[in-house]
């Protein structure tokens, strides 16, 4: 699933991964839960980690970290991104990713 950055936010209407910032005192696996039941309505199970990027743009510094994930409970609804879509892998290229995705796209079709 990739979600479509708001056209009002940094990088906006690139496409994405759902996710979003570590709150204090949660773990990386408990914010991804947080972030997908707050952005999109939905409850995860998430599985082992995919893959973590550090990504540099001018103004700030990313740490991504993926995880291999299924939907546990709910249908994805779009409550804070533009859209939201099921891809393949194959189907990449007819998206603009935000720059810090880009390793993890390569990834993704080198695995296919």
């Amino acid at each position: 699933m990739i979600c479509q950055r708001p056209a009002n936010k940094a990088r906006g209407l690139l496409w994405e991964f759902v996710g979003g910032k570590v709150e204090p005192g949660e773990t990386k696996e408990q914010a991804l839960i947080r972030e997908c039941h707050e952005e999109l309505a939905i409850t995860l199970n998430v599985g082992k980690v995919f893959m973590d990027v550090i990504h540099e743009y001018p103004d700030l510094t990313v740490h991504l970290t993926l995880f291999n994930a299924s939907i546990r409970e709910g249908t994805p609804q779009k409550l804070e991104h533009n859209d939201i879509r099921w891809i393949k892998v194959d189907e990449i290229n007819g998206y603009d990713f935000c720059p810090a995705d880009e390793v993890i796209l390569r990834k993704l079709k080198a695995i296919k």
